[in-house]
């Protein structure tokens, strides 16, 4: 018998369909020769500090840091998930093959893995690896299932991953808690959660701390046509006047007009951030919920694989966009055209080197009929940019202008759309709907003669410098991908993703986390931090516990890992090192300070016993919180 364990119900129910497993019974599908069960995500954690030892049951700073001889899992404490884990554990004590089901990325691979230990799982286990819930997809990932082994060191990273947030959130945060904590309070830190926090106080400071300055531009209009001074801003108002004198009265005259053709690619298909980072800026959506909306149009079938992290498809899956096309019927007026050409294959779009394991997030062709409310908009978001992507690149003629008056020279440029081509798709869209990274205005200037001479009224105008803005998730998403860095070249973008906090399908649930931990506060889109926020980061000095290049740093070994390229064992190591500087660190400090943290969100309500019980119960329930298996603490 076949056992096959997917990570949803709704994912299992699809499986047993094309399997024709229809019999329902309780906690799997039953077929011939098959079954089809299910996990709810993490049935199993990596235990917690009192499963080891006694003396870990009660905060100290003796105890510290804990570093477990052996790392163990265990099931998670719930009714539910304990009675499908022994659904699960029945069922695969009678297979002869374990097909694992579950979502197709690193943290699917922990997931799955970690219960099939957890149960015992003795027969040959294989790997169904699948880019979108189609049926066809589903069936040729059955006809083309992968030994188990492939994925192993993708599976080491991500045990890298939960070892690695478990040894730094869980003693961190005890160490800072009881070093600097006031009695009752828990100062929540962790690998990336710390850093994340450390961008925004970092650019509270930088607003805070902003000194705006005024400065002058010369200007002058000249047949209705504004040309802008060479020579740059003025600091000093009476300079600038001193030259707006000098060619009020002196003609204006064209010295040179060049015309360059210039050409505008396509936007580059979305990957997960780049998703959320638009659905923010267009719609004020958070991160968390453009990953929830997302997930839920994979499980309706009607887009690929969410949780990636490139704008690239492979080369293989060429032949196959028409017929992906001709399916989206809602969008025939916009396909026609590509339907019926060669479509281009252009390195802006597939590239192998650029694809690990999962592409970029297009459509699958299923109608979007099933789909909801701000789901739509999404899908139609998504839709529009994948059919961008094979037009022609938008043409356009650059006419720059140069003119002159009492030798100082001005500049005038204008813009002429020669053929729209993709812009096509988002000809009947608001401009905010339109690729808001290029440049949309059309400005197109009269005709001028190289020599010709007339007057002009120049002017000057103040401008005042502007502090850096606040964060907003969009541009705090970009930040974390690009290592603290706001990145706007694509190019460069893709070559920080490496280097970059946390992964695509965790930085939502970072973000999230500290709203809940009360240590950011929003205002309208705005990012801000709370004056607990500010005096945790200010409190920790080891660089290590938020510096987001250091922490880019750890997530670059954390890639290279899953390539089989660098040891887990050595990052586990590194990390027991860097555990017991921090904690020398800290200790040897006199300064007796001591933060305030306010209620968190996600905190269980006081019990009314004994202030060391009531002490003991909130601080275990903080390392519970903290023990997650991928970027969440």
């Amino acid at each position: 018998m076949k056992v096959c364990i997917t990570e949803k119900p709704s994912v299992a129910r699809d499986i047993a369909n094309i399997l024709g497993a229809t019999a329902r019974r309780d906690g799997y599908f039953e077929g011939r020769e098959v079954c089809v069960t299910w996990t709810f995500g993490h049935l199993c954690c990596l235990k917690e500090p009192q499963d080891y030892t006694e003396n870990w049951k009660h905060w100290s700073l003796a105890s510290l840091p804990m570093i477990p001889p052996r790392f163990g899992i265990k099931l998670i404490k719930d009714k539910g998930i304990e009675k499908q884990f022994k659904v699960i554990k029945t069922l695969v004590e009678k297979a002869d093959e374990v097909i694992n089901c579950g979502d197709a990325g690193q943290e699917g691979e922990l997931i799955q893995r970690w219960v099939m230990q957890k149960a015992g799982v003795k027969c040959p286990v294989r790997r169904l690896w699948i880019s979108s819930l189609t049926d066809e997809s589903i069936r040729q990932g059955f006809k083309d299932l992968k030994p188990e082994g492939d994925y192993k060191t993708l599976y080491e990273a991500g045990l890298s991953r939960a070892i690695g947030d478990w040894l730094l959130g869980l003693n961190a945060t005890r160490l800072y808690t009881l070093k600097y904590g006031v009695q009752g309070t828990v100062l929540s830190v962790g690998r990336v959660q710390t850093p994340t926090l450390a961008l925004i106080v970092e650019r509270h400071r930088q607003i805070l701390n902003f000194v705006p300055q005024d400065y002058w531009e010369l200007k002058t209009l000249y047949r209705n046509v504004t040309f802008s001074a060479k020579a740059g801003k003025f600091d000093k108002e009476e300079e600038a006047k001193k030259v707006l004198d000098q060619i009020k009265s002196k003609p204006f005259t064209i010295l040179d007009i060049t015309d360059k053709k210039g050409k505008e690619s396509p936007p580059r298909l979305f990957d997960l951030t780049s998703l959320q980072v638009e659905c923010n800026k267009k719609w004020g959506w958070s991160a968390d919920e453009t990953l929830r909306l997302i997930q839920s149009l994979y499980e309706k079938k009607v887009t690929t694989y969410p949780r990636v992290d490139t704008t690239y498809l492979s080369d293989d899956l060429y032949p196959k966009i028409p017929d992906i096309l001709r399916k989206m019927s809602p969008y025939a007026p916009l396909t026609e055209r590509l339907i019926n050409t060669r479509l281009p294959k252009t390195k802006k779009v597939f590239d192998n080197t650029k694809v690990t394991d999962h592409h970029a997030i297009i459509p699958t062709g299923e109608s979007p009929l099933v789909l909801v409310g701000n789901e739509r908009q999404m899908y139609h978001l998504i839709a529009r940019r994948f059919i961008a992507a094979f037009y022609p690149d938008c043409v356009f003629n650059t006419t720059t202008v140069i003119g002159e008056t009492d030798g100082k020279e001005f500049k005038a440029t204008g813009k002429t759309i020669l053929d729209e081509g993709w812009r096509m798709v988002y000809t009947n869209e608001s401009k905010t709907e339109q690729n808001e990274e290029s440049e949309d205005r059309e400005i197109i200037l009269p005709q001028f003669v190289k020599g010709e001479s007339g007057s002009h009224k120049p002017e000057l105008v103040k401008k005042t410098t502007q502090p850096p803005k606040p964060y907003t998730e969009g541009t705090l998403l970009r930040a974390m991908e690009g290592a603290g860095k706001t990145i706007e070249d694509e190019e460069l973008r893709e070559a920080m993703k490496e280097n970059g906090i946390g992964r695509p399908s965790t930085r939502s649930a970072i973000i999230e986390t500290l709203f809940k931990r009360r240590y950011l506060t929003r205002e309208r889109k705005n990012i801000h931090p709370t004056p607990a926020g500010i005096a945790l980061i200010d409190t920790i000095t080891t660089d290590l516990l938020k510096s987001a290049r250091l922490t880019g740093i750890w997530e670059n070994k954390l890639r290279r890992i899953e390539r089989g390229t660098y040891q887990a064992s050595e990052f586990i190591d590194e990390i027991k090192i860097l555990l017991n500087e921090i904690v020398m660190g800290v200790m040897k400090d006199n300064s007796h300070t001591k933060i305030l943290a306010p209620e968190s969100d996600d905190k269980p309500k006081k019990r009314k016993n004994s202030a060391k019980s009531n002490q003991t119960g909130k601080r275990r329930s903080s390392d519970s919180a903290n023990n997650e298996s991928t970027d969440k603490i």
